[in-house]
């Protein structure tokens, strides 16, 4: 897991101290205690924006945990916790992921049951720790990968079917609980190197399976990405194919478009019955943290993307200007804008981080105990995080939780 909880922290500290500035533009002084508190207050009920935080697709996808998923599950408990003491009701504590479990990979049947299925490990371990579902399932979001296969189309059908009835039926929850809200990207796996302009087309298609299906939001991929970062022109073009879709395609403006279709409700239903045949292989297994400990999804996620690759390079799995339609004419190397950071950026970067930990180095080794003696002693983590951000830098928090929470080692 990346420090999420830490960065979450830095950006719920910066909108404070923005409405804090506006206070003293506005009224010539700082806030008194009881105006600050307010201001805070107010702030954090109003806020807006997700962070990922997924510990599960971390372990199973990304391999980019750097805490146990132990003490990852516990923290992600704690900022849920706080979020329902302040009443943080407009952002979501946990954006559950199959997008990098799909780019890992993995097939849209597998991307769809172990998101859901993790995204129930969440809610079993906040019931868990006494948190009510209604007060946390509103905080819970979603984060799918869009590709070319035909079960994409009906990807948010399944999930919302799956997660309303669960809610409704196993949990209990109220109408806004199961309500399953979620994001799309399309596909970056799907972008290649050859015949690179293609892959605009690959995102327009993919683009509009999600409009279709309903998506809460949705990111376009650039069709350099590929080989970098996205430049300022390519990510234009991405953009436009959101807003060609948006004011140009008449059907788009139409919801659910294609509902009551023979194939879009055939194809729910098969669906369905597959992620369901998956949750019972993981349930055998002692659950999405038992299944873990095996290394059954990120096996199996290893085994789909094997699977993928063979039919690519042997050409059963057609695909356009990379193993079929080649083009006859000698191709012209496209010239490709690399993105790199500058040595200046780099060392303007560890200047600006050298002179913040001396500002602050007479406070931060106290904080840094406080938050070590929190997490020791079973309270709130996050809670002090959201002091210790103040003058404590990204390193200095996590080597600190390392010698309490431990570092991440995959089960072999």
């Amino acid at each position: 897991m990346v420090p999420a909880p830490t960065i979450l922290a830095m950006f719920l500290n910066t909108a404070i101290d923005q409405q804090v500035d506006q206070f003293v533009a506005e009224h010539s002084r700082q806030p008194k205690d009881d105006e600050y508190q307010t201001l805070r207050s107010n702030t954090l009920k109003r806020v807006r924006g997700t962070v990922q935080a997924d510990i599960l697709k971390e372990d199973q996808g990304q391999n980019t945990c750097i805490f146990s998923t132990e003490f990852s599950l516990r923290m992600m408990g704690d900022m849920q916790q706080y979020f329902i003491d302040e009443q943080i009701r407009n952002f979501y504590s946990v954006s559950i992921s199959g997008y990098h479990i799909a780019e890992a990979g993995a097939n849209p049947i597998s991307q769809l049951a172990f998101t859901l299925s993790n995204g129930f490990t969440f809610v079993e371990a906040y019931l868990a720790r006494g948190m009510n579902i209604d007060d946390f399932a509103p905080n819970l979001s979603f984060f799918f990968s869009n590709g070319m296969d035909p079960e994409y189309t009906v990807m948010g059908r399944v999930a919302r079917r799956i997660w309303a009835t669960s809610m409704r039926d196993l949990y209990k929850a109220n109408p806004r609980s199961q309500k399953l809200k979620y994001h799309i990207q399309t596909s970056g796996r799907s972008l290649h190197a050859q015949e690179m302009n293609f892959n605009d087309i690959r995102t327009t298609l993919q683009a509009l399976i999600a409009i279709y299906d309903n998506c809460n939001s949705l990111h376009t991929n650039a069709y350099d990405e590929a080989i970098t970062t996205p430049t300022e022109e390519s990510v234009r073009r991405a953009l436009a194919i959101q807003l060609i879709i948006n004011q140009e395609w008449g059907l788009a403006k139409n919801e659910n478009p294609s509902q009551g279709a023979f194939i879009i409700d055939e194809l729910t239903d098969l669906v369905e019955e597959a992620v369901l045949q998956e949750f019972e292989k993981i349930s055998d297994r002692g659950g999405v943290l038992g299944a873990m400990e095996t290394g059954y999804q990120r096996g199996k996620i290893q085994e789909e993307s094997l699977y993928y690759e063979h039919k690519k390079h042997d050409g059963s799995f057609p695909i356009v200007g990379v193993n079929t339609f080649l083009n006859e004419a000698e191709e012209e190397p496209m010239e490709i804008e690399l993105a790199r950071s500058t040595d200046a950026e780099k060392q303007s970067q560890i200047k600006r981080l050298r002179a913040f930990q001396k500002e602050h180095g007479a406070d931060s080794a106290e904080v840094l105990k406080r938050l070590q003696d929190t997490v020791s002693e079973g309270g709130n983590g996050f809670e002090v995080l959201m002091e210790a951000v103040r003058c404590c830098s990204l390193g200095e928090i996590t080597n600190a939780l390392f010698d309490v929470g431990g570092q991440y080692r995959r089960s072999m």
